[in-house]
Protein backbone atom coordinates (compact mmCIF):
# COMPACT_ATOMS: atom_id res chain seq x y z
CA UNK A 1 0.00 0.00 0.00
CA UNK A 2 2.97 2.52 0.91
CA UNK A 3 6.55 2.06 -0.36
CA UNK A 4 9.92 4.42 0.14
CA UNK A 5 11.80 6.28 -2.52
CA UNK A 6 15.27 7.11 -2.26
CA UNK A 7 16.60 9.88 -4.70
CA UNK A 8 20.37 10.49 -5.39
CA UNK A 9 20.94 12.66 -2.45
CA UNK A 10 19.86 10.82 -0.22
CA UNK A 11 16.37 12.19 0.90
CA UNK A 12 13.70 9.56 1.15
CA UNK A 13 10.03 9.99 0.25
CA UNK A 14 6.83 7.35 1.40
CA UNK A 15 5.05 7.02 -2.02
CA UNK A 16 1.22 6.06 -1.05
CA UNK A 17 -1.93 6.07 -3.56
CA UNK A 18 -5.37 7.10 -1.40
CA UNK A 19 -8.23 6.91 -4.01
CA UNK A 20 -7.31 7.55 -7.26
CA UNK A 21 -4.39 10.41 -6.17
CA UNK A 22 -0.91 9.52 -5.55
CA UNK A 23 0.78 10.79 -2.99
CA UNK A 24 3.95 11.64 -1.11
CA UNK A 25 5.07 12.58 2.07
CA UNK A 26 8.80 13.89 2.03
CA UNK A 27 11.01 12.47 5.07
CA UNK A 28 14.90 14.09 4.25
CA UNK A 29 17.88 12.05 4.93
CA UNK A 30 16.45 10.18 7.81
CA UNK A 31 18.18 6.28 8.26
CA UNK A 32 16.16 3.54 6.59
CA UNK A 33 14.95 1.80 9.39
CA UNK A 34 12.83 5.08 10.59
CA UNK A 35 11.52 5.34 7.41
CA UNK A 36 10.56 1.54 7.16
CA UNK A 37 8.76 2.27 10.97
CA UNK A 38 6.84 5.59 9.27
CA UNK A 39 5.93 3.92 6.12
CA UNK A 40 3.88 0.51 8.68
CA UNK A 41 2.20 3.53 10.65
CA UNK A 42 1.18 5.05 7.41
CA UNK A 43 -0.13 1.82 5.83
CA UNK A 44 -1.85 1.21 9.50
CA UNK A 45 -3.36 4.71 8.94
CA UNK A 46 -4.60 3.61 5.82
CA UNK A 47 -6.30 0.74 6.76
CA UNK A 48 -8.07 2.59 9.76
CA UNK A 49 -9.55 5.06 7.22
CA UNK A 50 -10.92 2.66 5.07
CA UNK A 51 -12.47 0.86 8.07
CA UNK A 52 -13.69 4.33 9.95
CA UNK A 53 -11.56 3.63 12.90
CA UNK A 54 -7.66 3.40 13.80
CA UNK A 55 -6.47 0.83 15.87
CA UNK A 56 -5.59 1.85 19.57
CA UNK A 57 -1.88 1.80 19.54
CA UNK A 58 -2.03 3.72 15.70
CA UNK A 59 -4.48 6.22 17.92
CA UNK A 60 -1.93 6.64 20.01
CA UNK A 61 1.21 7.12 17.67
CA UNK A 62 -0.65 9.81 16.03
CA UNK A 63 -1.61 11.64 19.27
CA UNK A 64 1.77 11.86 20.57
CA UNK A 65 4.00 12.32 16.92
CA UNK A 66 5.29 16.34 16.93
CA UNK A 67 3.67 18.71 15.31
CA UNK A 68 5.86 19.29 12.15
CA UNK A 69 5.19 15.14 10.84
CA UNK A 70 1.53 15.40 12.31
CA UNK A 71 1.33 18.15 9.81
CA UNK A 72 2.88 16.82 7.00
CA UNK A 73 0.68 13.66 7.28
CA UNK A 74 -2.43 16.45 7.50
CA UNK A 75 -1.69 18.00 4.37
CA UNK A 76 -1.88 14.69 2.21
CA UNK A 77 -5.38 14.18 4.11
CA UNK A 78 -4.50 10.90 6.57
CA UNK A 79 -4.97 12.76 9.81
CA UNK A 80 -7.40 15.94 10.52
CA UNK A 81 -4.88 18.59 11.08
CA UNK A 82 -4.76 19.55 14.45
CA UNK A 83 -6.11 22.68 16.39
CA UNK A 84 -3.65 24.50 18.24
CA UNK A 85 -4.27 26.42 21.26
CA UNK A 86 -3.01 30.05 21.55
CA UNK A 87 -0.25 30.47 23.75
CA UNK A 88 1.05 33.15 25.77
CA UNK A 89 4.25 34.85 26.62
CA UNK A 90 3.24 33.68 30.80
CA UNK A 91 2.64 30.37 29.87
CA UNK A 92 5.75 29.69 27.97
CA UNK A 93 7.73 31.32 31.22
CA UNK A 94 5.46 29.02 33.57
CA UNK A 95 6.26 25.98 31.53
CA UNK A 96 9.56 26.67 30.83
CA UNK A 97 10.75 27.29 34.74
CA UNK A 98 9.07 24.08 35.40
CA UNK A 99 11.12 22.00 33.69
CA UNK A 100 14.21 23.45 34.39
CA UNK A 101 16.91 20.90 35.90
CA UNK A 102 20.00 23.83 36.56
CA UNK A 103 21.71 25.29 39.28
CA UNK A 104 20.14 28.28 41.43
CA UNK A 105 22.41 31.10 40.08
CA UNK A 106 21.29 29.81 36.49
CA UNK A 107 17.36 30.21 37.54
CA UNK A 108 18.52 33.89 38.78
CA UNK A 109 19.75 35.00 35.44
CA UNK A 110 17.11 32.99 33.66
CA UNK A 111 14.17 35.38 35.37
CA UNK A 112 16.19 38.43 34.73
CA UNK A 113 15.55 38.05 31.33
CA UNK A 114 12.18 36.83 31.96
CA UNK A 115 11.21 39.97 33.61
CA UNK A 116 12.80 41.74 30.66
CA UNK A 117 10.23 39.80 28.45
CA UNK A 118 7.37 40.17 30.24
CA UNK A 119 7.79 43.62 31.62
CA UNK A 120 8.69 44.62 27.71
CA UNK A 121 5.68 42.40 25.98
CA UNK A 122 3.57 41.67 28.98
CA UNK A 123 2.21 38.26 30.41
CA UNK A 124 -0.99 37.91 28.23
CA UNK A 125 1.05 38.51 25.11
CA UNK A 126 0.18 35.78 22.76
CA UNK A 127 3.54 34.24 21.13
CA UNK A 128 1.99 33.84 18.02
CA UNK A 129 1.74 37.68 18.19
CA UNK A 130 5.55 38.53 19.09
CA UNK A 131 7.31 39.05 15.51
CA UNK A 132 11.25 38.78 14.50
CA UNK A 133 11.08 43.03 14.38
CA UNK A 134 9.06 43.05 17.86
CA UNK A 135 11.84 40.72 18.98
CA UNK A 136 14.95 43.00 17.38
CA UNK A 137 12.97 45.89 19.36
CA UNK A 138 13.19 43.96 22.29
CA UNK A 139 17.39 43.92 21.91
CA UNK A 140 17.26 47.52 20.72
CA UNK A 141 15.57 48.88 24.49
CA UNK A 142 18.06 47.42 26.66
CA UNK A 143 20.75 49.16 24.40
CA UNK A 144 19.05 52.40 25.14
CA UNK A 145 18.74 51.74 28.93
CA UNK A 146 22.39 51.57 28.77
CA UNK A 147 23.10 47.82 29.99
CA UNK A 148 26.28 46.53 28.90
CA UNK A 149 26.66 44.48 25.67
CA UNK A 150 27.87 40.85 27.79
CA UNK A 151 24.51 41.65 29.42
CA UNK A 152 22.27 42.29 26.69
CA UNK A 153 24.34 38.69 24.99
CA UNK A 154 23.26 36.90 27.64
CA UNK A 155 19.68 37.92 27.83
CA UNK A 156 19.40 37.53 24.24
CA UNK A 157 20.29 34.01 24.08
CA UNK A 158 18.33 32.94 26.82
CA UNK A 159 15.09 34.38 25.52
CA UNK A 160 15.99 32.56 22.33
CA UNK A 161 16.53 29.07 24.37
CA UNK A 162 12.82 29.96 25.69
CA UNK A 163 11.63 30.55 22.70
CA UNK A 164 13.36 27.17 21.20
CA UNK A 165 11.47 25.42 24.04
CA UNK A 166 8.35 27.11 22.80
CA UNK A 167 8.25 25.99 19.51
CA UNK A 168 9.42 22.41 20.49
CA UNK A 169 6.25 22.12 22.57
CA UNK A 170 3.74 22.95 20.15
CA UNK A 171 3.33 26.80 21.76
CA UNK A 172 4.56 28.45 19.05
CA UNK A 173 5.28 28.54 15.20
CA UNK A 174 8.46 30.51 14.72
CA UNK A 175 11.18 31.87 17.26
CA UNK A 176 11.33 35.47 16.51
CA UNK A 177 14.76 35.38 18.28
CA UNK A 178 16.29 33.51 15.52
CA UNK A 179 18.06 36.28 13.87
CA UNK A 180 18.42 38.26 17.04
CA UNK A 181 22.33 39.16 16.98
CA UNK A 182 23.58 38.14 20.16
CA UNK A 183 26.85 39.30 20.37
CA UNK A 184 29.81 38.93 22.55
CA UNK A 185 29.52 38.40 26.25
CA UNK A 186 32.88 39.03 27.22
CA UNK A 187 32.68 42.75 28.69
CA UNK A 188 36.73 43.69 28.93
CA UNK A 189 35.77 47.04 30.91
CA UNK A 190 35.14 44.66 34.03
CA UNK A 191 38.42 42.80 33.99
CA UNK A 192 40.94 43.88 36.37
CA UNK A 193 44.11 42.48 37.30
CA UNK A 194 44.98 42.63 40.87
CA UNK A 195 48.49 42.29 41.12
CA UNK A 196 50.67 40.85 43.60
CA UNK A 197 51.52 43.65 45.85
CA UNK A 198 47.59 44.79 45.80
CA UNK A 199 47.15 40.89 47.57
CA UNK A 200 49.79 41.59 49.72
CA UNK A 201 47.91 44.73 51.52
CA UNK A 202 44.53 42.76 51.46
CA UNK A 203 45.55 40.14 53.07
CA UNK A 204 47.29 42.12 55.68
CA UNK A 205 43.63 44.10 55.82
CA UNK A 206 41.97 40.92 56.62
CA UNK A 207 40.76 40.65 59.86
CA UNK A 208 41.40 37.35 60.78
CA UNK A 209 43.14 33.58 59.65
CA UNK A 210 39.88 32.39 58.07
CA UNK A 211 39.05 35.96 55.60
CA UNK A 212 42.90 35.47 54.93
CA UNK A 213 42.52 31.92 53.19
CA UNK A 214 38.97 33.02 51.55
CA UNK A 215 41.19 35.80 49.91
CA UNK A 216 44.46 33.56 49.14
CA UNK A 217 42.08 30.85 48.18
CA UNK A 218 40.60 32.59 45.18
CA UNK A 219 43.81 34.78 43.90
CA UNK A 220 46.43 31.91 44.92
CA UNK A 221 44.67 29.03 44.56
CA UNK A 222 42.02 29.85 41.74
CA UNK A 223 38.99 28.97 43.37
CA UNK A 224 35.54 29.81 42.66
CA UNK A 225 34.25 31.94 45.53
CA UNK A 226 31.76 31.22 47.24
CA UNK A 227 30.49 27.02 46.32
CA UNK A 228 34.14 25.88 46.05
CA UNK A 229 35.88 27.36 49.14
CA UNK A 230 32.67 26.16 51.05
CA UNK A 231 32.76 22.96 49.55
CA UNK A 232 36.28 22.14 50.82
CA UNK A 233 37.35 19.97 53.96
CA UNK A 234 40.33 18.91 55.51
CA UNK A 235 39.45 15.62 53.94
CA UNK A 236 40.44 17.12 50.28
CA UNK A 237 43.92 18.55 51.42
CA UNK A 238 46.92 16.39 50.93
CA UNK A 239 49.75 17.80 52.55
CA UNK A 240 52.17 15.17 51.55
CA UNK A 241 51.42 15.44 47.70
CA UNK A 242 50.71 19.21 47.91
CA UNK A 243 47.23 19.10 46.47
CA UNK A 244 43.73 20.00 47.02
CA UNK A 245 41.00 17.78 45.98
CA UNK A 246 38.25 20.87 44.74
CA UNK A 247 34.48 20.16 44.16
CA UNK A 248 32.90 22.07 41.58
CA UNK A 249 28.80 22.40 41.31
CA UNK A 250 29.41 23.94 38.17
CA UNK A 251 31.23 21.22 36.44
CA UNK A 252 29.44 18.80 38.46
CA UNK A 253 27.50 17.16 35.37
CA UNK A 254 31.02 16.49 33.05
CA UNK A 255 32.66 13.73 32.94
CA UNK A 256 34.83 13.85 36.35
CA UNK A 257 31.84 14.71 38.24
CA UNK A 258 33.31 18.25 38.89
CA UNK A 259 36.38 17.02 40.41
CA UNK A 260 39.72 18.16 40.01
CA UNK A 261 43.36 18.70 41.63
CA UNK A 262 44.59 21.83 42.26
CA UNK A 263 48.65 22.70 43.52
CA UNK A 264 48.98 23.97 47.02
CA UNK A 265 51.02 26.85 45.85
CA UNK A 266 53.35 28.29 47.79
CA UNK A 267 51.53 31.47 48.04
CA UNK A 268 48.66 29.72 49.24
CA UNK A 269 50.13 27.18 51.82
CA UNK A 270 50.91 29.50 54.47
CA UNK A 271 47.54 30.50 54.60
CA UNK A 272 45.82 27.37 54.75
CA UNK A 273 48.63 26.10 57.67
CA UNK A 274 47.29 28.92 59.49
CA UNK A 275 43.72 27.82 59.21
CA UNK A 276 44.72 23.92 59.87
CA UNK A 277 46.73 25.45 63.09
CA UNK A 278 43.17 27.20 64.08
CA UNK A 279 40.90 24.84 63.42
CA UNK A 280 38.74 22.93 66.06
CA UNK A 281 39.89 19.03 66.89
CA UNK A 282 37.87 16.97 64.13
CA UNK A 283 36.95 20.17 62.71
CA UNK A 284 35.53 18.93 58.69
CA UNK A 285 35.21 21.92 56.91
CA UNK A 286 38.24 24.14 56.26
CA UNK A 287 35.75 27.38 56.07
CA UNK A 288 34.23 26.94 59.13
CA UNK A 289 31.94 30.06 60.06
CA UNK A 290 30.54 31.38 56.66
CA UNK A 291 28.53 28.64 55.80
CA UNK A 292 25.77 29.99 54.09
CA UNK A 293 25.69 30.05 50.17
CA UNK A 294 23.65 33.15 50.38
CA UNK A 295 26.69 34.86 52.68
CA UNK A 296 27.09 37.96 50.86
CA UNK A 297 31.12 38.17 50.85
CA UNK A 298 31.44 40.80 48.13
CA UNK A 299 30.00 43.27 50.63
CA UNK A 300 32.91 42.49 53.44
CA UNK A 301 35.77 42.12 51.08
CA UNK A 302 34.80 45.73 49.27
CA UNK A 303 35.35 46.55 53.42
CA UNK A 304 38.68 44.79 53.64
CA UNK A 305 39.61 46.37 50.08
CA UNK A 306 39.08 49.97 51.21
CA UNK A 307 40.90 49.51 55.15
CA UNK A 308 44.08 48.41 52.81
CA UNK A 309 43.76 51.82 50.97
CA UNK A 310 42.38 50.18 47.63
CA UNK A 311 39.68 51.41 45.37
CA UNK A 312 37.36 47.80 45.14
CA UNK A 313 37.80 46.22 41.25
CA UNK A 314 34.80 44.92 39.48
CA UNK A 315 33.79 41.55 39.58
CA UNK A 316 36.11 41.04 42.95
CA UNK A 317 35.99 37.36 43.32
CA UNK A 318 36.07 36.72 39.50
CA UNK A 319 39.17 38.98 39.07
CA UNK A 320 40.99 37.62 42.17
CA UNK A 321 40.40 33.86 40.05
CA UNK A 322 41.54 35.37 36.73
CA UNK A 323 44.48 36.83 38.22
CA UNK A 324 45.69 33.69 39.22
CA UNK A 325 45.15 32.09 35.67
CA UNK A 326 46.99 34.82 33.93
CA UNK A 327 50.39 34.55 36.18
CA UNK A 328 49.91 30.57 35.78
CA UNK A 329 49.74 30.79 32.14
CA UNK A 330 53.44 32.72 31.59
CA UNK A 331 54.71 29.10 33.53
CA UNK A 332 52.94 26.37 32.30
CA UNK A 333 50.83 25.20 29.54
CA UNK A 334 47.44 25.73 28.72
CA UNK A 335 46.03 22.63 29.56
CA UNK A 336 47.58 22.34 32.87
CA UNK A 337 46.35 25.54 34.12
CA UNK A 338 42.79 25.14 32.76
CA UNK A 339 42.91 21.52 34.23
CA UNK A 340 43.87 23.22 37.70
CA UNK A 341 41.50 25.79 37.27
CA UNK A 342 38.43 23.91 35.74
CA UNK A 343 37.49 25.78 32.95
CA UNK A 344 38.28 25.39 29.14
CA UNK A 345 40.72 27.19 26.65
CA UNK A 346 37.89 29.18 24.90
CA UNK A 347 36.54 30.38 28.46
CA UNK A 348 40.31 31.07 29.60
CA UNK A 349 40.60 33.35 26.59
CA UNK A 350 37.43 35.06 26.52
CA UNK A 351 36.91 35.34 30.07
CA UNK A 352 39.82 34.88 32.29
CA UNK A 353 43.22 36.34 30.37
CA UNK A 354 44.21 39.41 30.86
CA UNK A 355 46.79 42.44 29.74
CA UNK A 356 48.32 44.07 32.72
CA UNK A 357 50.82 46.49 33.02
CA UNK A 358 53.99 44.18 33.44
CA UNK A 359 53.56 42.88 29.82
CA UNK A 360 54.04 46.41 28.70
CA UNK A 361 56.96 47.14 30.95
CA UNK A 362 58.87 43.76 30.00
CA UNK A 363 58.31 44.50 26.56
CA UNK A 364 59.47 47.71 26.15
CA UNK A 365 62.42 47.05 27.99
CA UNK A 366 63.49 43.61 27.29
CA UNK A 367 65.44 42.73 23.44
CA UNK A 368 63.24 39.84 21.92
CA UNK A 369 66.29 37.64 22.26
CA UNK A 370 67.22 38.53 26.02
CA UNK A 371 67.38 35.29 28.48
CA UNK A 372 64.37 36.45 30.36
CA UNK A 373 62.17 36.50 26.80
CA UNK A 374 63.90 32.74 26.49
CA UNK A 375 62.72 31.47 29.73
CA UNK A 376 59.34 33.27 30.45
CA UNK A 377 58.94 30.94 33.60
CA UNK A 378 62.08 32.58 35.35
CA UNK A 379 61.03 35.81 34.77
CA UNK A 380 57.80 35.48 35.86
CA UNK A 381 58.59 34.18 39.00
CA UNK A 382 60.85 37.36 39.85
CA UNK A 383 57.56 39.81 40.67
CA UNK A 384 56.02 37.70 42.91
CA UNK A 385 59.34 36.92 44.79
CA UNK A 386 59.91 40.52 45.19
CA UNK A 387 56.54 40.99 46.16
CA UNK A 388 56.79 38.18 48.88
CA UNK A 389 59.68 39.58 50.71
CA UNK A 390 56.86 42.60 51.84
CA UNK A 391 55.77 42.34 55.31
CA UNK A 392 53.72 39.38 56.28
CA UNK A 393 52.45 37.86 59.27
CA UNK A 394 54.84 35.96 61.21
CA UNK A 395 53.38 32.29 60.40
CA UNK A 396 53.01 33.15 56.73
CA UNK A 397 56.44 34.45 55.97
CA UNK A 398 58.44 31.24 57.56
CA UNK A 399 56.23 29.28 54.47
CA UNK A 400 56.87 32.00 52.09
CA UNK A 401 60.30 31.30 52.49
CA UNK A 402 60.37 27.94 52.07
CA UNK A 403 58.24 28.05 49.27
CA UNK A 404 60.81 30.53 47.51
CA UNK A 405 63.73 28.47 48.09
CA UNK A 406 62.04 25.61 46.32
CA UNK A 407 61.15 27.10 43.39
CA UNK A 408 64.23 28.71 42.59
CA UNK A 409 65.93 25.60 43.08
CA UNK A 410 63.42 24.67 40.31
CA UNK A 411 64.15 26.73 38.46
CA UNK A 412 67.95 26.47 37.85
CA UNK A 413 69.48 25.88 34.80
CA UNK A 414 72.04 23.79 34.10
CA UNK A 415 75.23 24.68 32.49
CA UNK A 416 76.59 23.96 28.51
CA UNK A 417 79.81 22.71 28.20
CA UNK A 418 81.79 25.74 24.86
CA UNK A 419 81.68 22.40 23.01
CA UNK A 420 78.22 21.64 22.96
CA UNK A 421 76.17 18.42 23.53
CA UNK A 422 78.50 16.00 21.34
CA UNK A 423 81.55 14.58 22.93
CA UNK A 424 85.02 16.14 21.62
CA UNK A 425 86.54 13.10 19.32
CA UNK A 426 89.98 12.79 19.49
CA UNK A 427 92.34 13.74 16.26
Amino acid sequence: MASISTDKAGRRRILFVTGSARKAIRLGRIPMRTAESLRVKIEAILAGNLTGALDAETARWVAQIDDGLHAKLARVGLVTPREHVQATLGQLMDEFFANLDVKAGTVTTYQQTQARLEDHFCRECLLSDISALDADRWRASMQDDGLAPATISKRVKTARQMFRRGVRWGMAELNPFDGVKAGAQTNRSRMRFVTLVESERVLEACPDAEWRLIFALSRFGGLRCPSEHLALTWRDVDWEKGRLTVRSRKTESLERGGLRAVPIFPELRPYLMEAFELADEGAEFVIRRTRCTSANLRTQLNRIIRRAGLEPWPRLFHNLRASRQTELMERFPIHVVCEWLGNTKAVAADHYLQVHDDHFARAVSEPADSKAAQNPAQHASEPRRMAQKEQTPALSQVHKKQGRAAECDSLQVLGMTPTGFEPVLPG
